[in-house]
């Protein structure tokens, strides 16, 4: 019997991805055991504050009892890293719906579309691969590791769509050639990110903010 149209994709998919972290691998060996993993980083205010909010949604609508908010709320304000706060959700949201998102793995597209964004850990070193496919990288509610966060795209006929905050700036070096895809104004020494291609028919693209207007 004849396979059903279209269902040899998500095959094509799993062998295209694992095939794009063997690239990523060959290229790039693991980062120093010396940089603190995205789990390990020391939590704000602001993040427990998220975290709290999605803990009292749960209740209010039932999925968490009074007795059992009162006790993720203590170990909430008692917790110091991220990965600590991410566990007092797991089980609340999808993972595309957790208000931190600690996963450090490359990012691969390959004939579909995939997207890190919200408040995710951008580690210094992040390796993307788009097949036939589209990556998005939002950074304006993401915790950089590093002032400088190098991307290593492996764009085939794919693309690279990067969402950046105010004062982040953004430039692609391929083939020895620099180009500053940021068009608005950043500040001697803020933070950077370097997108180093290798490509075939790909494509990277910047989303800024709205220019503010200026005040006359």
């Amino acid at each position: 019997m004849n396979e059903r149209a279209g269902s040899w994709l998500p095959k094509l998919q799993e062998v295209g991805e694992r095939l794009a972290e063997e690239w990523v691998s060959a290229r790039h060996p693991p980062a120093s055991g010396d940089a603190p993993q995205p789990h390990e980083l020391r939590a704000s205010d602001a993040d427990r504050e998220r975290i709290a909010q999605v803990l009292q949604d749960a209740h209010a609508d039932g999925r968490l009892s009074l007795e059992e908010l009162e006790e993720r709320l203590g170990v909430l304000y008692s917790s110091r890293t991220l990965g600590e706060l991410a566990s007092l959700t797991a089980d609340l949201l999808p993972a595309e719906e957790q208000p931190l998102n600690l996963d450090g793995r490359p990012v691969s597209a390959i004939f579909k579309k995939e997207q890190r964004g919200g408040r995710w850990v951008v580690p210094a070193e992040v390796a993307v691969t788009a097949m036939f496919g589209t990556t998005k990288l939002d950074f304006r509610d993401a915790i950089l590791q590093n002032r400088r966060i190098i991307i290593n795209a492996t764009l085939v006929f794919g693309g690279l769509e990067i969402h950046v905050p105010e004062g982040l700036e953004v430039i692609r070096v391929a083939r020895d050639k620099t180009v500053r895809l940021t068009k608005q104004p950043t500040e001697p020494g803020g933070p950077v990110v370097e997108v180093r291609t290798t490509n075939f028919a790909g494509e990277v693209k910047v989303k800024e903010p709205p220019r503010r207007k200026r005040r006359r």
